[in-house]
């Protein structure tokens, strides 16, 4: 794998991901995919004190998926919900040393799937209408190579 040009932290991510797992009714869900590449992404979170208190991520895809996913929830834990939401695809991959640009689209999915549990968690408590909670625009159509 590493012939791709994986960093020592995406690897270390990929073979020993975080928070790994679903929380059974989850404050909010947030669920992305990149249906060029056939990518998954769910990430569940609780909220305690407008703070994202658990976060657990169920990822379907390559290692770049889920070392991403496992750096994004590392990155939330703890974190406001709004400092939560300010965390970018690049945030992302600048956490992880780098991806390979072939890999570019993994981060892209993390961080969306992060901002679509918060979104889902304040429709649930009225923060937001259910419109202004769809999802970001611009990620879909990228293609993946390996």
């Amino acid at each position: 794998m590493a012939q791709i040009g994986y960093s020592k932290k995406v690897m270390e991510h990929f073979m020993n991901p975080r928070n790994v797992g679903v929380i059974e009714n989850p404050d909010g869900y947030g669920k992305v995919g990149n249906p060029v590449c056939g990518d998954l992404m769910e990430i569940f979170i609780t909220v305690k004190e407008d703070r994202v208190d658990d976060i657990k991520f169920r990822t379907f895809g390559c290692g770049s998926a889920i070392a991403v996913s496992s750096m994004v929830t590392e990155m939330a834990k703890g974190k406001t919900l709004n400092e939560a939401m300010k965390i970018t695809r690049k945030d992302v991959a600048d956490e992880l040393d780098g991806l390979p640009p072939q890999k570019m689209h993994c981060s892209n999915l993390g961080a969306d799937a992060l901002h679509a549990a918060i979104k889902n968690y304040w429709v649930k408590i009225g923060k937001i209408k259910p419109e202004e909670a769809k999802p970001e625009e611009g990620e879909e159509g990228e293609s993946c190579e390996t």
